[in-house]
């Protein structure tokens, strides 16, 4: 024998139990029907099974669902690609229906925003420009964002407040397709997080880094004034941003436990194609640690949000 130290354990010593006796997590009776041609939207929703990410996202929305009914801060923390990818009617629409009371938006989110409401087009072609000297020097956004910083600065507003103001008094030909013009317009809240040198706007002769250095500084506390409200039932969601977003609410969340706030039994959850480090320590578990719960969801936003926002429209309130 090439091991005299180790020998087969004998199988005829095995003790077996019955399935009858033991205890199974998967049942028969949990197999949802199929859903038929025609159906309604409900009887998609009931054919989901109810295990895993399917679970979670029926929870996911009864719990937005409560935040709503309770009268707490339901903040939607997203990245650009909301806005690439074609999904803000479906952000506006869940605005203007109440599902949501606040933005916080990385600086891409404002420039697409912006360009989608003035030319009805957005998204540059990186590969194809970056070495040619065409990419990210787009006259018009970056003239009339950093005025519209400018003016903002001057009436003591933060960067979101700032571009909505500016957007409305513009009359630009696709107001109505713009987050930031509809959020000013139902006063919801917009934060601006920009991390100076991630916008191309940041190198347009217009650009003045003490102003948008200050209008982050007022947006962030904005911001936490909005998350210290967020205990004992409300909501806050990371919709398509890896660092910069997870970064400045796990931040806002520190700034109000150092004010004296106490945050314990909110919910968070993040939706991103891929699990990432951020989304993960800054969202789904580090802030809810003393109470509420995280969920991470991944998926393409093009689907998971159109899934999400009908399943919000399904909710009974």
């Amino acid at each position: 024998m090439p091991y005299p130290k180790y020998r087969p354990i004998n199988k005829k010593k095995l003790k077996t139990i019955s399935i009858n006796d033991r205890q199974s997590l998967v049942d028969l009776s949990d197999f949802p029907k199929p859903y038929l041609p025609g159906a309604d939207f409900n009887s998609f929703i009931d054919s989901l099974p109810p295990f895993l990410a399917a679970r979670d996202l029926r929870e996911f929305t009864a719990l937005l669902g409560s935040a709503r009914k309770k009268n707490k801060p339901i903040i939607w923390g997203l990245g650009a690609h909301v806005v690439k990818l074609g999904l803000s009617p479906l952000i506006i629409d869940l605005m203007q229906r109440g599902w949501i009371s606040a933005i916080a938006a990385n600086g891409a989110l404002m420039i697409h925003d912006f360009e989608i409401a003035l030319a009805g087009k957005t998204s540059e072609h990186v590969a194809g420009n970056l070495l040619r000297g065409n990419y990210g020097n787009t006259e018009e956004t970056g003239l009339f964002l950093n005025r519209a910083l400018k003016e903002g600065l001057g009436q003591n507003m933060g960067a979101g407040e700032a571009v909505g103001y500016y957007l409305i008094q513009a009359k630009l030909p696709n107001l109505e397709q713009s987050i930031l013009f509809n959020a000013y317009k139902l006063n919801v809240p917009v934060t601006i997080h920009p991390a100076i040198g991630t916008d191309f706007i940041h190198f347009h002769p217009m650009f003045v880094g003490e102003i948008t250095g200050a209008l982050a500084e007022r947006d962030f506390q904005l911001l936490a004034s909005i998350v210290s409200e967020i205990s004992r039932g409300g909501v806050y969601l990371n919709v398509g941003s890896a660092v910069i977003l997870p970064e400045v609410f796990l931040k806002t969340v520190a700034f109000c436990s150092a004010q004296g706030f106490t945050l314990e039994n909110f919910y968070t959850a993040v939706f991103d194609f891929n699990r990432h480090y951020r989304p993960f320590e800054n969202v789904f578990k580090r802030p809810v640690a003393q109470g509420g719960r995280g969920f991470y969801f991944v998926g393409h936003h093009e689907i998971m949000i159109p899934l999400l926002a009908a399943m919000i429209l399904n909710t009974q309130t």
